[in-house]
């Protein structure tokens, strides 16, 4: 399995240097470039990672929308199979065929409060705190990542497959900090140094992508720092199984090749909120459709 912790597109609060957390900022013209960039690359990759089985995201609008081209761009490699879910070719259970995006205020950025909208800069006094952000983040990894980490039917299937996260920024180091601290200990020891408060650097589009397995036959107990009730839990995937170890292992942070080319449109237009009813270039120099002569 493989894993992706992603930020979304560029918004127009990142370019004019204001604070956005629950501000629900719009994806610019650039930013929609780069969602696109992002699928298309993740789309090509799909005979290595796999197919998207599942997806998450933050429910505002610049990393929904940031998800949602994930999505789309995935669509072209989707068989017309038989099965009930009008499944994937990749020898994955129908019940785990069909993607949805799952929207959680849990992925939320920093709620930065009076700051919200205010210039870079501004005192943030009030602002959602460290604590506060860490119980949002252990929150989303015990109710709805780790239950599909831990997934037997996905972690054994026959071909690779893989689970996204789609969010922010500040919100991604929290997550990242919790995820490894019960899957890959001695992987978070790695990234931290003294005093280290975030873990990596993300940009626009930036993703980090782990690998996810069962260690080779190691029993124990589910991963540290699951609650007794998701122990419960995990214990009824199989009877027949012995439970056996997470194994976790970050590949890349903050990976952005590919936007490698990708230049922003000059005269401030790319910079500009995003208009879904704008024509792109290449409506303007693609040929329009022939008219059919009466009797075709």
């Amino acid at each position: 399995m493989r894993l992706f912790f992603i930020r979304h597109g560029e918004t127009v609060h990142n370019v004019a240097g204001l604070y956005a957390g629950v501000c629900d900022s719009q994806l610019t013209a650039h930013g929609v470039l780069q969602a696109q960039r992002l699928g298309a690359h993740l789309a090509a990759r799909s005979a290595s990672v796999g197919p998207v089985v599942r997806i998450f995201s933050s429910d505002l609008q610049r990393a929904a929308i940031t998800a949602q081209a994930i999505i789309d761009a995935q669509t072209p490699n989707r068989s017309s199979g038989s099965g009930a879910g009008g499944g994937y070719s990749y020898g994955i259970p129908d019940q785990e065929r069909a993607v949805r995006l799952v929207k959680l205020p849990d992925l939320r950025e920093r709620d930065f409060r009076s700051a919200e909208g205010k210039p870079y800069g501004t005192p943030r006094t009030d602002a959602e705190t460290h604590q506060e952000m860490a119980a949002r983040s252990d929150r989303f990894v015990r109710t709805h990542l780790a239950p599909v980490l831990c997934d037997r039917n996905l972690l054994e299937s026959p071909t690779e497959v893989s689970v996204m996260v789609v969010a922010h920024g500040l919100i991604l180091n929290f997550l990242l900090r919790s995820l490894l601290s019960r899957f890959a200990p001695a992987e978070l020891a790695q990234l931290e140094g003294p005093g280290t408060e975030y873990l990596s650097a993300w940009g626009n589009t930036g993703y980090m992508e782990a690998t996810v397995g069962l260690a080779p036959q190691d029993p124990t107990v589910v991963p540290t720092g699951v609650d007794s009730k998701f122990e419960d839990a995990v214990s009824t995937i199989s009877t027949t199984r012995p439970k056996r170890r997470i194994k976790l292992n970050v590949l890349r942070l903050n990976s952005l090749d590919h936007l490698d080319g990708l230049k922003k449109t000059r005269g401030g237009i790319g910079s500009a909120q995003f208009d879904k009813n704008q024509k792109t270039l290449d409506s303007f120099v693609r040929p329009s459709p022939k008219k059919r002569k009466l009797g075709e």
